[in-house]
């Protein structure tokens, strides 16, 4: 029932990736080592999907490459600074700043492609960041210096997230024949090159992982870069703009419960009209354009 159900298949998909925090808490091991092994064991658990099923692996134009070879830096950076939020601020916060990119793709498309300003996005702004100061505060300097940092690495996955996100879709547009798990394998390799060469700069470099931590990163590879995403993007096509955006929601919800109950996180009743504020400005900026389609 739930392979030949859409919308099922988003539901459960959008479920799996909201346990990715909970895996980069759990293990033992650097922001970057957990990023590096998720794109690295995920990008190869891709390429055996791919093999495995004999999907083709078609030729992709000059620009489909360089828009997937872009697309992999992003995610890296993306990975980058979205663990490290999660280290400082929690799953939950973390995950929930990281979904602010639906408002950074919508100044995108007014600003550069001439879209239409829509009152539901001039409302869900403000909406989201009254949210996220009922989560944390509104004065700044209250908070230490980690839970700062916190926030502002937060806000920066947005922001390459949403570049990450134009730049696949780019590389879909140029080269539309192309398989969207090859595209995945492509982007998450990429990622994992980058990430290593990235962990040199600093001297530190990429640490074995213990048995252990492994097959916890493998489980974190599985769920979060290979069945959760492929449910997700395989699913989008057939399921109606209008829900598309409701169900997605799921993950930055059940991320902040994951974060409260595995956690213990501490959350008032200001935290938590902040968070229903916060989500419900998302679901409201993530709303398709009238007349219009959800981009895949």
């Amino acid at each position: 029932m739930l392979l030949h159900n859409p919308t099922l298949r988003l539901l459960a998909g959008a479920a799996m990736i909201s346990f990715a925090p909970v895996f980069v808490r759990l293990t033992p091991v650097s922001p970057t080592d957990s990023a590096f092994y998720r794109t690295l064991f995920g990008g190869l658990m891709l390429a055996a999907w791919v093999f495995a099923r004999r999907t083709p692996v078609e030729r992709r134009s000059g620009l489909a490459l360089v828009a997937l070879l872009a697309a992999g830096l992003l995610f890296a950076a993306d990975l980058a600074v979205w663990h490290r939020s999660i280290w400082y601020v929690g799953p939950g916060l973390a995950t929930l700043l990281g979904n602010f990119q639906v408002f950074v793709l919508a100044l995108v498309g007014i600003v550069f492609f001439r879209e239409k300003a829509r009152w539901e996005l001039m409302l869900a702004i403000p909406m989201a960041f009254v949210g996220l100061g009922l989560i944390v505060g509104f004065e700044w300097r209250s908070l230490d210096a980690e839970y700062r940092w916190g926030i502002l690495f937060g806000l920066a996955t947005a922001l390459f997230y949403s570049a990450y996100i134009l730049s696949l879709r780019r590389a879909r547009a140029a080269s539309p024949q192309g398989s969207i798990a090859a595209d995945l394998m492509i982007v998450s390799l990429v990622s994992a090159a980058c990430l290593y060469l990235g962990s040199g700069v600093g001297g530190a470099g990429i640490a074995l992982p213990d048995p252990g931590a492994a097959w916890m990163l493998a489980a974190y590879a599985l769920v979060a870069q290979v069945v959760g995403w492929l449910l997700i993007s395989g699913s989008l096509p057939h399921v109606p703009a209008s829900r598309v955006g409701l169900i997605l929601l799921l993950q930055p919800t059940l991320a902040f419960i994951w974060d409260v109950l595995i956690f213990a996180r501490e959350f008032g009743a200001r935290e938590t009209a902040g968070a229903a504020l916060a989500i419900a400005a998302i679901g409201l900026g993530s709303l398709p354009r009238r007349g219009g389609k959800r981009p895949a």
